[in-house]
């Protein structure tokens, strides 16, 4: 008999985490696996997976990312009903609503086996203390209804254990996986960047990401504006969209970049767009383990990243790449700056950044990962 598994996340967004979240969903092996996806609706992926004939969804309108106490208990009550309804074997949640209420659901209807996957935390230490406090709890909770925690990076699972979260369940370190084959990938790249209006002869500096807090673009704003004053022929392209799209575009006008930087907004082509860049540049303030890192570094750029978090499992100073104290937009630019003005040290650490990206990178050994997993704690608990 196949083994169940219902993946739960809050939102089909077109990120790293919902993307390997679909990845797994659909490569688990059929001989061994019967998939079900169940998430919130609204998501950027929702058509095409109500199109994909491979997926089976359940989309559920209650569960959504703001905090809301009546949707909230109705998408609990309904995650219980699935699961009662459809009796999976292992629940496996992914981001911090779904992970919260999936979990809390998956208890109530007596699933044997509960995972749940840290793409990065819900919570983090710029909050107020009582509100990182109270996440923290809630996540301390569903941990001990947990089988098996995962994380992509050794510092979230450090971070972890520190906040008394990972010793509630085990804990286990699967990468974010990409499609390695893929990077770099062929690319035409006067035509890509003119196609947009970046200058074909300009170096292009790359960042990718949510506009939202977390990926805190106004830095990399701030620091194009640095580097732009001392290297005018420079060009900034940032792939991703979010909520705060319409007030850095406004910033960028006010510091004169509207020629120089450009938000493109989600992008099916980000392979390409790095393959053309001359940099890679990431100013996250709090990360799980940056995909699109993962993919600038095997395409062979040179990255100079604010130091946070899953960043600093892939990058060493000055060995494969540039790290700089978070905040510190002053200090990226000097690093973009350096990189700009020598093409022998982008080679250097571009090929460095490529070397570090080894097969546990891989997103199809992440799904084989997974699978002996869910076999290992089925095993364990006598199923």
């Amino acid at each position: 008999m196949r083994v169940k598994v219902a993946h739960v996340i809050t939102r089909l967004d077109l990120g790293g985490a919902q993307q390997n979240t679909l990845h797994t969903v659909r490569r688990l092996d059929p001989a061994r696996f019967d998939a079900l996806l169940v998430c919130g609706s609204g998501g950027m992926l929702d058509a095409e997976v109500r199109a994909d004939a491979s997926v089976r969804a359940v989309f559920l309108d209650s569960l959504v990312r703001e905090v809301s106490p009546l949707k909230d208990m109705l998408a609990l009550l309904e995650l219980r009903r699935v699961f009662a309804a459809e009796r999976p074997q292992v629940v496996h949640t992914h981001s911090s609503k779904a992970g919260i209420l999936g979990r809390l659901a998956a208890t109530l209807a007596g699933v044997p086996v509960i995972v749940h996957t840290y793409h990065g935390f819900g919570f983090h230490d710029r909050q107020a203390p009582a509100v990182r406090g109270f996440y923290a709890a809630l996540e301390r909770l569903c941990g001990r209804l947990t089988t098996r925690l995962i994380f992509v990076s050794r510092a979230n699972a450090a971070y972890a254990e520190r906040r008394g979260i990972a010793r509630s369940a085990g804990a286990t370190v699967i990468r974010s996986g990409v499609a390695l084959s893929g990077y770099p990938a062929p690319v035409d790249a006067a035509r890509l960047k003119a196609s947009v209006g970046v200058g074909v002869h300009k170096p292009m500096i790359v960042s990718i990401g949510n506009l939202k807090p977390q990926k805190n673009a106004a830095d990399f704003v701030a620091a194009a504006a640095k580097v732009s004053a001392r290297v005018p022929e420079a060009r900034f392209v940032f792939l991703g969209d979010g909520p705060q799209r319409r007030a850095l575009e406004s910033k960028a006008f006010a510091l004169g970049l509207s020629d120089r930087l450009f938000f493109l907004g989600w992008r099916r082509d980000g392979a390409q767009w790095l393959a053309a860049a001359d940099a890679f540049a990431l100013t996250s303030l709090w990360e799980g383990l940056p995909r699109a890192l993962v993919e600038a570094m095997k395409t062979g750029l040179a990255c100079a990243c604010y130091a946070t978090d899953g960043v600093t499992d892939l990058l060493k100073d000055g060995e494969n790449g540039f790290l700089v104290p978070p905040g510190d937009a002053d200090a990226l630019a000097e690093r973009l700056i350096q990189l700009l003005g020598d093409p022998a040290l982008r080679r250097r650490l571009g090929e460095a950044a490529a070397r570090s990206i080894g097969p546990e990178f891989d997103i199809d050994g992440m799904v084989r990962a997974q699978e002996a997993l869910y076999l290992e704690l089925l095993r364990g608990c006598g199923r």
